[in-house]
């Protein structure tokens, strides 16, 4: 039985706010980082970083002000600089191509609970539960993905144990925060996926399978 075990897709629409910036080399290829601005349906907005090749670019040519669709994968690391946050998360372009119509944000994910969940409420009495999901890759690795849901979604999540399997669809999405650090206010961003759904797989599946 197929378990999904390392599904990590997205699709995301909006517009490019500046020019692409280099940002590393890996085996031969150049790759550049570039700003998405997604609008929500609610007026809200979420600036997601993008990673793409430098073949991906001049295949499609982007500048600051395009309209594009990006379908990739929410990819994750750890910043070992001591500089802003400790895991860094992207979007890692697979397809590039001009947009029109509506802004979008959807993402699917499968993978493995390996961190108990955090069930809280906000100051306004919401709902609410963290997760860190473990979505595999090839090759042996694994990106590790915050969560967030709301409500009655949030109440599913808080049952869940360390190491349940699980599907979810969602968004995308990026939230500003401040942090005092040593008598200085630090503005941050931090990135998760909103959970809109989520179904517990019978089929258990294990980071690094």
């Amino acid at each position: 039985m197929r378990t999904y075990w390392n599904e990590n897709q997205g699709t995301f629409t909006g517009t490019v706010l500046d020019e692409p910036e280099f940002s590393h080399e890996n085996h031969g290829e150049d790759y550049f980082r570039l700003p998405l601005r997604i609008l929500r349906l609610s007026g809200a907005e979420d600036t997601l970083p993008v990673l793409v090749s430098r073949t991906q670019l001049e295949q499609t040519p982007i500048h600051a002000g395009d309209r594009l669709t990006v379908e990739g994968e929410i990819r994750s690391f750890n910043n070992r600089s001591g500089i802003g946050s400790r895991l860094v998360l992207t979007v890692f372009a697979r397809h590039l191509v001009t947009a029109e119509g509506e802004d979008g944000n959807t993402v699917t994910l499968t993978g493995v609970l390996c961190k108990k969940p955090v069930y809280r409420h906000t100051p306004l009495g919401r709902e609410i539960c963290d997760l860190t999901l473990a979505v595999n890759r090839r090759y042996g690795r694994a990106d590790y993905l915050p969560c967030i849901g709301w409500g009655a979604v949030a109440r599913t999540c808080a049952g869940l144990e360390v190491g349940d399997a699980i599907r979810l669809e969602g968004r995308f999405q990026s939230r500003d925060y401040t942090k005092n650090l040593e008598n200085q206010v630090i503005h941050r961003t931090a990135y998760e996926v909103s959970i809109m759904s989520m179904q517990r797989l019978a089929v258990p599946c294990f980071a690094g399978e």
